[in-house]
């Protein structure tokens, strides 16, 4: 099997650079591919796309040298079934605030006996090599969305949780819960102090700690942080600053700073 990069990378103590993309178009899914991306993320929960559009995202990305994940709607079994079958290498899903949650999320990622992933890999077999079946449970990645009060509380058993390989803040909805304002950036103090709940725990517990960032100099602070997966802005963040930018050098105007706060 195809091995997954992103723990070979997590193993090395290096930090994975994450693209993100809620645009459904697969040439925008090879474009990202190709610059530089450890792993690019397809959003099936916030972005504008549906499986069908996915299942061709997947396939751009699999002739580049990123890794193709998904995140989920929910934690439904059948759509993380469905979209390891298409052949996403791993799965982030939101609003795990519960350990029970969290295994039920990881069963569905893997095969008898460790989970309740029913067997047909389709396009898992054409990315991932004829003995994807044998070596799915051990490369697939899983990370877990934080995103509440309860997710918070819950950190040390979600994190115990047998196969899961990190979690992910959604910085928005954490920061809406913990401060009733959604801001990727907040420095309220309760927010700041989650992100060193969670970042201490998972490297106490040696598991991945992620997050999705506004902007490449925001992910470098949440590097330096602790952090280890980072999500420098999604594809309609960067597709508008760029824009933005663009038009204000043309009109010899000061460049903006304002813009989508990202999800």
């Amino acid at each position: 099997m195809r091995l997954n990069n992103l723990k070979t990378i997590v193993s090395e103590n290096r930090p994975i650079i994450n693209g993100w993309l809620a645009i459904p178009s697969s040439y925008s899914a090879e474009i990202m591919g190709h610059q530089g991306y450890d792993a690019v993320t397809v959003d099936l929960q916030h972005g504008m796309i549906d499986f069908a559009s996915a299942l061709t995202m997947l396939q751009a990305l699999s002739a580049t040298p990123a890794v193709p994940l998904v995140r989920v709607a929910d934690d439904s079994p059948a759509q993380i079934m469905q979209v390891l079958d298409a052949g996403a290498y791993g799965v982030i899903c939101p609003m795990i605030s519960t350990p029970e949650q969290a295994r039920r999320f990881v069963s569905a990622c893997r095969y008898p006996p460790q989970g309740i992933r029913s067997f047909g890999p389709a396009r898992g077999l054409l990315y991932g090599g004829a003995d994807y079946p044998h070596h799915a449970n051990r490369e697939i990645l899983t990370l877990a969305m934080i995103e509440t009060r309860e997710g918070l509380a819950n950190i040390d058993a979600i994190l115990e949780t047998d196969g899961l390989d990190g979690v992910f803040i959604g910085p928005n909805d954490l920061s809406l819960t913990l401060t009733g304002a959604a801001s990727a950036e907040s420095t309220h103090p309760e927010m700041l102090s989650a992100i060193e709940l969670v970042v201490s725990h998972c490297r106490l517990k040696q598991k991945i700690a992620g997050i999705f960032c506004t902007s490449g100099a925001a992910a470098a602070n949440r590097i330096a942080q602790g952090f280890q997966f980072v999500t420098p802005a999604n594809d309609v963040m960067q597709l508008g600053r760029a824009s933005r930018e663009a038009i204000a050098l043309a009109r010899g105007n000061e460049i903006p700073t304002t813009g989508a706060s990202g999800y």
